[in-house]
Parts: structure tokens; C-alpha cells; sequence
């Protein structure tokens, strides 16, 4: 399978994978601000690969394998992604490494040289652990394809020469990473932060292989053919930049406003009326009549929120029917102020029975001073 075919695959894989991901992190959110949006990350550091084993080649006279040496080399990637706002990213990666070859291992080498390049594309899932502090972990897979390309590759070993063609050679397939990072967040830059990572990477063995010509120290040809090496491993260090787009813009705050002048406003005055009730009577006393007109009279003076009128007995009746003689007593004084020009929409009337006594007593005590009704402006 080609490896643009793979990459393709991979990306499928990858957009699934990060969407069923999104579904259950979003029930979770990580802490703090994670990335909502598009960004963009640059980056740039050392990679060392790992010895590059050449496979056996006994049709074109090289019946042993060996391992290529190769020199630490340069490593860069710049990367477009998304942040779903909650710990995870998705990015798609350009990323390029770069080595010299510096010798071989196991065999008396007269002779070693070429260099090896990396690029490509991979598709990467991104989760920022969120812990609180002034740096963010990070951790990622990413898989996608990458071609290798070798340039002037050229070595010898006792008796025979595998010169490359002079120009550049290229095969590819499929790559896979892991990637363990820190972020820091510029305060005064927002959107902006410092990544620093670690981050290996794989690229199994190149199809079909690279054209070799083996021939011997007198310049005889013995050999023409492909071989193939081994599977590729890289350890990149990298130190970059990452930027979200269309931040949205802190909020400027607002200026506080200045303190009134003058005094505070005098709390709103409360009166209370007690019109009293014989024992056992709802009716209103001429003296009770008297006192509700004086209500009235200030509730039209005054401005008020409500006027509150609550009956009460004592406690010489039972108390389902002190409750009800409360009401009547309580519904007498409503009538009274009504007549006295209040309006009917302005009385909260309510009728409490023996409870809230002026004067506490025992059960069944007829005491007049508890037999009242309390007109309440405010």
C-alpha cells in the first residue's frame, strides 16, 4: 500500500478517534483554559537517530546485514490544529529531520558518507493535562506517512564499495509518534505560549528498497540491485512556539463608580396601629373606629410599600376557632380602612389566631391586650 494511501487512512482514524474523544471529555472539562479553536506551532531542535540496519542483500553479493551509523542532526515541524475547549487537540504536522551518515558498525569501514532527510504528513491527538500550575504537561500520538530520502549515500568495506547514485533517492511509509510536552502561556501575550517536547519517532522498513550498485576495489561491478533497510528510529528534542488564533480580547474593567454624594436615604418609617376587641366580638368599638381612621389618615400622608392588617385572640378558645375569629376581626379593620378611602389593593390582611400574644399567659387566660388586631404601615 502506498504510504500517501496510509496517510490518508491514518487521517480517517485519527478525526474518528478525536471525535469520540471530544464526546466524552466534554461531560468532564479539564480545568483552567484549554485551547477552544485554531492555532498554529513552530518548532525546531536536535533529533538522534538510532542505527539504520541495511537488511541483506545475497542476490547483489552482500550476504551480512550491517548497521549505518549516523551522525545527530537537525529536526523542525510546524503544525496546524484545533482545541476542542476541553484538554484536546487535533493537529495535522509538517515535520522534517535531517542526518549525515558517519559510519558503519561491525565492519572496518574505509569509507562512509550521505545524508538522510525525513517529510511528510501526521496527523496528531493531543491531550493538555490541566494541574493548576504555570506550565501545562501535554501528551500525544500522532501516525501519517513519511518519505526518506537518501543523498549521496556511499560506504565501503574490506574488499567491495556500495556507492548510491550521485543524486537523491526516495522511498516512503507509514510513521507513527509519541509525543510527551510542556506548554507555558506568555501572560502578556495572550494566545501565545512555549512548548518544549520530547517526541519519537517511527517510520517502517522504506519500500521497495534503493538501487544499489556493489562493485569491487579494482571497479568491477559484481552486483546490481535493490536493498532495503530496517525500520527507522528518531528522538527529537524541540523547543517552539504555539499560537491560538482568534482569541477573544480581555475585558477591560470598568472604571468603579464614585460613592453618592450626600447622605444615605433615611430607612422607610414603619407605624403600627392596635385596635383591641371585646372578649369573644369581632365588632369594631367606637374607640376601634377611631384608631382605624387615624390609619387611614397616614396612609394617605406617607408613602408606602403595603399596609399589613393581622388579627390575634388569646388564648381562651380553642385553637381552630381562635383562628377564625382572628380572621373575622382582622377582615372588620380591612372593611373599616376601605371605608376611610384605602384601597383594597394596598391591605394584606391575615388572621393569626392566639399566636405572637402582647402579653404571654397561660392557656385559657382571657387577657384584652392579646385580643387585638395590628395595622402595620410600611
Amino acid at each position: 500500500m502506498p504510504w500517501a494511501e496510509r496517510l490518508s487512512w491514518g487521517l480517517a482514524l485519527a478525526a474518528a478517534f478525536a471525535g469520540s474523544a471530544a464526546a466524552q471529555n466534554a461531560q468532564n472539562p479539564a480545568a483552567g483554559a484549554p485551547l477552544a479553536g485554531p492555532y498554529v506551532s513552530l518548532g525546531g531542535g536536535v533529533n538522534i537517530q538510532q542505527d539504520l540496519l541495511r537488511e541483506p542483500a545475497p542476490s547483489i553479493g552482500l550476504p551480512h546485514g550491517r548497521w549505518i551509523q549516523l551522525n545527530p542532526g537537525a529536526a523542525g515541524e510546524f503544525s496546524l490544529g484545533w482545541g476542542f475547549g476541553n484538554g484536546l487537540r487535533l493537529d495535522v504536522e509538517v515535520p522534517y529531520l535531517n542526518n549525515h551518515v558517519s559510519g558503519i558498525s561491525g565492519a572496518p569501514a574505509r569509507r562512509a558518507g550521505g545524508t538522510e532527510e525525513k517529510y511528510g504528513g501526521m496527523v496528531n491527538v493531543m491531550y493538555d493535562v490541566s494541574l493548576g500550575l504555570p506550565v501545562v504537561p501535554y501528551v500525544g500520538l500522532g501516525i501519517g506517512g513519511l518519505d526518506v530520502a537518501h543523498d549521496g549515500f556511499n560506504s565501503s568495506v574490506e574488499g567491495f564499495v556500495f556507492p548510491r547514485k550521485p543524486g537523491n533517492e526516495v522511498q516512503g511509509d507509514f510513521a507513527y509518534q509519541g509525543i510527551v510536552g510542556l506548554s507555558y502561556p506568555i501572560p502578556m501575550l495572550p494566545g501565545l505560549a512555549m512548548t518544549a517536547e520530547y517526541r519519537f519517532l517511527g517510520v517502517l522498513d522504506p519500500e521497495p528498497g534503493y538501487r544499489t550498485r556493489v562493485f569491487n576495489q579494482d571497479g568491477e561491478t559484481i552486483g546490481v540491485g535493490n536493498v532495503r533497510d530496517g525500520n527507522d528510529f528518531n528522538h527529537t528534542v524541540m523547543l517552539g512556539l504555539r499560537y491560538a488564533l482568534f482569541q477573544p480580547r480581555p475585558p477591560v474593567e470598568a472604571p468603579e463608580a464614585a460613592p453618592p454624594e450626600g447622605p444615605p436615604p433615611a430607612p422607610p418609617v414603619v407605624r403600627t396601629y392596635l385596635v383591641f376587641f371585646d372578649w369573644d366580638r369581632a365588632d369594631l368599638t367606637a374607640r376601634a373606629r377611631q384608631i382605624v381612621a387615624e390609619a387611614a389618615t397616614a396612609s394617605q400622608q406617607v408613602q408606602l410599600t403595603r399596609i399589613e392588617v393581622n388579627g390575634y385572640t388569646d388564648s381562651s378558645g380553642t385553637p381552630a376557632y381562635n383562628k377564625r375569629l382572628s380572621v373575622r376581626r382582622a377582615e372588620s379593620v380591612a372593611s373599616e380602612l376601605i371605608r376611610d378611602g384605602v384601597s383594597e389593593d394596598d391591605i394584606e390582611m391575615k388572621g393569626l389566631g392566639e399566636s405572637n400574644p402582647l402579653v404571654p399567659t397561660a392557656k385559657g387566660v382571657r387577657e384584652p391586650q392579646n385580643r387585638r388586631v395590628e395595622i402595620i404601615l410600611q
